[in-house]
Formats: structure tokens, sequence, C-alpha cells
């Protein structure tokens, strides 16, 4: 069964390396994101891609997904439930809080341009990005999911932990995994725990 794992806004599919080489998931994929929407960075315009790629797909797959990648998976499984043969969620938000992206962006603002260089896009367009998701709420469709989900977070990702623990409590079907001694980029900073979990899952 193949497993797809999306990665972060400030990621690229090489983060997933690690962790991808210590799991038992031979059949799996990690598609660069940025490059899926050409010119157009925009988290709609990403998520259309997205299914447009797997749409021949004809057996569920396994999607894991970190940050912006986690909302991506969180997403397409609502829209595309019967494709999904499970889902794990890491450092995510299933309402993007406004406040969080505009203190990102403004942060943004103040970095230099060759600080975007190794992930494949310009500070432009992450700006666009992050502003794009801004009004981003899935609560309203979370009863669509129907599929096993693992939700995982860096016990030390202050911004996403309470939301982790209420997709939680909100999904029956959900674990919770808090990692300790990390904070939200698990999938660099904890490959070998994250594959763990992942094996489990098989």
């Amino acid at each position: 069964m193949k497993t797809i794992f999306l990665h972060g806004l400030g990621q690229t599919s090489n983060d997933w390396n690690e962790v991808i080489k210590q799991t038992l998931y031979l059949d799996s994929e990690c598609p660069e994101l940025f490059y899926l929407s050409e010119n157009d960075i925009t988290y709609s315009k990403i998520l259309f891609e997205l299914e447009k790629l797997y749409a021949n797909i004809t057996e569920p797959f396994n999607i894991c997904g970190v940050s912006l990648g986690a909302i991506l998976a969180l997403n397409y499984t609502i829209r595309n439930s019967d494709k999904v043969n499970s889902l794990i969620l890491i450092g995510l938000q299933y309402k993007v809080p406004s406040f969080i992206i505009d203190f990102q962006n403004l942060l943004f603002r103040f970095m230099p341009q060759k600080a975007f260089e190794n992930i494949g896009i310009s500070k432009k367009d992450v700006i666009k990005l992050a502003h794009s998701m801004r009004s981003l709420d899935l609560r309203r469709d979370l009863n669509k999911i129907k599929c096993p989900v693992t939700i995982i977070c860096g016990e030390k990702d202050i911004i996403n932990l309470k939301a982790a623990k209420k997709l939680g409590k909100i999904l029956p079907q959900a674990e919770l995994y808090i990692i300790p001694n990390v904070g939200h980029e698990v999938n660099k900073y904890a490959p070998e725990t994250i594959a763990n979990i992942l094996n489990l899952k098989r």
C-alpha cells in the first residue's frame, strides 16, 4: 500500500528521508508541494494540484503530513475520504489562527531572501502562501473523516499542542502521541520516533 508524505512550509521532500528510511513503508513518495502549483503558490492551488496528482490511484493509501503538509493531508482526507486508508498528522492546526499567520509573516518580512533558497520558494511566495491560509477552518467537516487517525505533536510545540489534544478528543478513532523534548518539526528532529510510530500502524 502506498504512503504519501507531505512536508511543511519551511521544508522540502528531503526532510522526510530519515523517517522513510526507517519505516516499513516500501511504497512511499513525497511530492515537492511548491513545484505542484507552479507560479500560483497558494494553499487552495496546492490542494487542487495534490488532488489531481493522485486522482487516478484506485487503491486507498496512507497519507502523512507535518505542519502545512498535515493541514493538506487533513483537508485532502475530508474531500476524498474513500481514497485514504489512514491519516497521520504532525504539528497540525485544523483551524488556522490568523494571529499566528500574521506574526509568522511579520518575521518572514525581516528575513533575508537567501534564507528561503533551500526550500525552493521565494520570500514573497512564502508570505503569499501563508496569507492564503489565514481563514482556513476545517472544524465543520471533521466528521467526514472515517479512517484511523494518528496525531503526533512535539512536547515543545506549544502553538500546536493544544490543537493536537483537542483533535484527539474530537475524532473518536484518533490516537495521540506527544513526543518529549521536541519542537514543531518532529520529522526532522525525531525521525526514529516517528518511524517507530508509523511501523506500529502497519
